[in-house]
């Protein structure tokens, strides 16, 4: 069984067990979605909307919210000197088709968290890469570009103190980087160079 649905203006054709990346939801990764706006529900029996299939809908479990690539806006006025550059990146949704329900049916319950790859941006529950050592945490916030956010992260993968990021190899960096998706942040923004800095700064 397939169906047909709409949701974000734009149409898609899915069947249980799909995983299809949709304009952005409202939600948790594990949260369950019911869309209503179903034009087709093929099968055995095929039904048609006219425009939506009555009683019909399909239901999905968010597994990730994701943002699309980097799409560069350059707008430039002739003989006014005037130029315009920005970036932009789309916010999407990766939904996993569950059920196709029709004639009112309803969904059989909450569908079970999806396990995510620790590799995936922004993954705050992601195994510990390093052990974290004893003794009170250094305020990693001190570090240019590390917010209270980013620092909780940091502290889930084991990094608590400035001597631990001032000792990073190229390997520890690489290893971050894939987990937090940094593409090259840590290098860029110098956070070794600043750690050995405040390290030494609290050693004083």
């Amino acid at each position: 069984m397939f169906a047909v649905i709409k949701t974000g203006g734009k149409q898609y054709r899915v069947a249980a067990e799909d995983t299809l990346m949709i304009g952005k939801l409202a939600g948790e990764a594990g949260e369950q979605v019911t869309f209503s706006d179903v034009l087709v529900v093929g099968g055995d029996t095929p039904k048609l909307g006219a425009p939506l299939v009555e009683g019909a809908s399909v239901v999905g479990e968010i597994v990730d919210q994701k943002r699309g690539p980097k799409v560069i806006i350059f707008k430039k006025r002739r003989r006014q000197n005037s130029r315009r550059k920005n970036g932009h990146r789309q916010d999407f949704t990766l939904v996993k088709i569950t059920e196709i329900l029709t004639d009112g049916a309803k969904p059989s319950g909450k569908t079970a968290k999806a396990a995510k790859p620790s590799a995936k941006a922004g993954e705050a529950a992601a195994a510990p890469l390093f052990e974290a050592p004893a003794g009170a945490a250094d305020d990693l916030k001190k570090i240019g570009g590390v917010g209270p956010a980013l620092e909780k992260k940091l502290n889930a993968l084991g990094v608590t103190r400035f001597d631990q990021i001032a000792a990073f190899t190229e390997d520890d960096i690489k290893r971050v980087d894939e987990v937090l998706n940094f593409k090259g942040r840590i290098e860029r923004e110098d956070w070794v160079g600043q750690a050995k800095t405040l390290a030494g700064a609290e050693k004083e």
